[in-house]
C-alpha cells in the first residue's frame, strides 16, 4: 500500500478533484481507499434506521452487512479521537490510500489550490506538500506543480509522490500533536 493525502482550503475542489481522480487511477489498473477527515459529529446512517438506533441507543459499534457492502461504525463515546496512524490501521489492503483532509499531519501531500479562494498556498508552512494542483501556479517553489484541471496528470503525480504505508505509519507514529500545524497558525502566518 502507498498512501497520499489531498489538502487544501475549503472550496479548493479536493473532493471534486478527487471525485475524478479515483476513477482515472481504477483505469490504470489501481485499487484505491480514502480516508476523510471531519472536523465535526457525523452520520452515516440516518435517524429511524436500524442501525442509526442501535448506536444512539448505546452500541459501541454497529456492523452492518448486506451482499452488496457492509459498513461499521464506531462510537467513540468518552474515547480520543483516533490518529491519522490509527485510522491507516484499520484499512483492507489496496494499492493506494487518498486522504483528503488532515492537514497537520505529517504524511505526503499534494496541495490542491484554487484561485478564486484568495487563500494562501499551504505549501510554504506545510513540509510534506510534496506537488501542488492548482489553477494559478505560484512562482516561489521548486515543488512540482500541474494543472487543477488535468487529472491524469495528476494521476501521474499521485502515483510518483505516494509513499509506501510503513514509511508513512513511521513517521506518523513519532509525529507527537504538538509537532502538528494547525490551520490557525498557518492563517497567522499569511
Amino acid at each position: 500500500m502507498r498512501v497520499i493525502g489531498l489538502a487544501g482550503w475549503s472550496g479548493a475542489g479536493k473532493t471534486t478533484l478527487l471525485l475524478r481522480l479515483i476513477p482515472e487511477l481504477n483505469r490504470r489498473g489501481f485499487s484505491v481507499s480514502t480516508l476523510k477527515h471531519a472536523h465535526h459529529g457525523f452520520d452515516i446512517d440516518e435517524p429511524g434506521k436500524d442501525s442509526y438506533e442501535h448506536r444512539a441507543a448505546g452500541a459501541r459499534e454497529v456492523l452492518v452487512g448486506s451482499g452488496r457492502r457492509w459498513a461499521l461504525v464506531h462510537e467513540l463515546r468518552d474515547e480520543p479521537e483516533p490518529s491519522l496512524a490509527d485510522l491507516l490501521r484499520r484499512l483492507s489492503p489496496v494499492d493506494l490510500v487518498i486522504i483528503e483532509g488532515f492537514k497537520a499531519y505529517a504524511h505526503p501531500k499534494i496541495e490542491v489550490h484554487r484561485a478564486a479562494n484568495h487563500k494562501p498556498f499551504l505549501f510554504r508552512d506545510l513540509p510534506q506538500v510534496r506537488a501542488i494542483a492548482t489553477d494559478h501556479p505560484p512562482a516561489d517553489t521548486t515543488l512540482p506543480v500541474v494543472a487543477l484541471d488535468d487529472v491524469a496528470a495528476i494521476a501521474e503525480t499521485v502515483l510518483a509522490v505516494a509513499e509506501p504505508l510503513e514509511v508513512v505509519l513511521d513517521v506518523l507514529d513519532r509525529q507527537g500533536p504538538a509537532e502538528r500545524v494547525t490551520l490557525a497558525e498557518i492563517r497567522r502566518r499569511s
